[in-house]
């Protein structure tokens, strides 16, 4: 037997009732009768007892008799079954797992702090139980050996000054990341027939001794970025400045008096403090 048996036993309350009759009317025709040969039919009604089975919604009991597969009975209700059976309960209800924080290496070797949250079901109870040691634990130890393998596949952030760009990082590309990682869960924890619900990255941050100094990096990549923003703007304006001038004649600029003006306004637009202009109440050459 190498697959989930689905079987329905007898009905519990007719069992329920032929123990009830068995045991008391044993006890009443002793009394009566005084036949010993009862005391026999009442240990037969004890070893019925036994038999009785509860299986509540989203529950299931496999069954084993003397080491042997007998089936699976994942449907509520109130059961009866040989007494000898082994009966195996093993829940079929969704279950949340939030694994502990991974020191990992990314793809460029940076460490990190990673955690998955994943969401996960039993879906073939042979394989849970039988093919596997212990299920709950395979969850564990996998998608831990999961998210390792996943953080390694991709870097934590893209630079400009990395000499390559990546597509799919794993800050900014959740969603793809969270598929791939559903997909590498999904294949591992095939062979314990779980199913895996959603996978997804519950925590991401550099490790703390490189925490600063990746802040600071990202903060000088932002500074770098709005800089060069800045003056690409600068340089608009100076040029539509320059070009407004000579179309309506204002004034006549040599190159000197051009470059004195292109270094006057960039200093303007592109300085942290604002201006403080110096007037000239003289001529233009002074």
């Amino acid at each position: 037997m190498k697959e989930e048996k689905i079987i329905t036993p007898a009905n519990g309350y007719l069992m329920l009732f032929i123990f009830l009759a068995t045991f008391i009317g044993s006890i009443v025709a002793i009394i009566l009768t005084e036949n010993l040969f009862f005391i026999f039919t009442i240990f037969l009604a004890i070893v019925i007892a036994f038999g009785f089975i509860m299986v509540q919604p989203n529950n299931s009991r496999v069954l084993l008799l003397f080491g042997k597969y007998i089936g699976t009975i994942n449907k509520n209700g109130f059961y009866w079954v040989i007494p000898f059976y082994t009966k195996k309960k093993i829940s079929l209800r969704a279950s949340n797992f939030d694994s502990e924080r991974l020191k990992v290496n990314d793809k460029l070797g940076n460490p990190v702090m990673i955690s998955t949250i994943l969401v996960w079901r039993v879906q073939d109870t042979y394989k849970a139980a039988f093919d596997v040691d212990n299920y709950e634990n395979f969850v564990r130890v996998q998608t831990d050996a999961a998210v390792r393998k996943l953080a390694s596949m991709y870097p934590y952030d893209n630079f400009a000054d990395e000499g390559h760009v990546e597509d799919i990082t794993l800050r900014s590309s959740v969603n793809e990341v969270s598929e791939a990682l559903e997909k590498e869960i999904h294949e591992r924890l095939s062979i314990a027939g779980i199913e895996v619900l959603e996978a997804r990255i519950g925590y991401l941050a550099y490790a703390q001794e490189i925490a600063n100094a990746m802040l600071k990096r990202q903060q000088a990549t932002a500074i770098v970025a709005a800089r060069h923003k800045i003056v690409e703007g600068a340089v608009s304006m100076v040029e539509m400045a320059l070009e407004e001038l000579g179309k309506k004649d204002i004034v006549d600029l040599d190159d000197e008096r051009k470059a004195a003006m292109v270094s006057n306004l960039m200093v303007i637009l592109c300085g942290d403090k604002d201006a403080s202009p110096v007037l000239n109440t003289g001529t233009l050459n002074q």
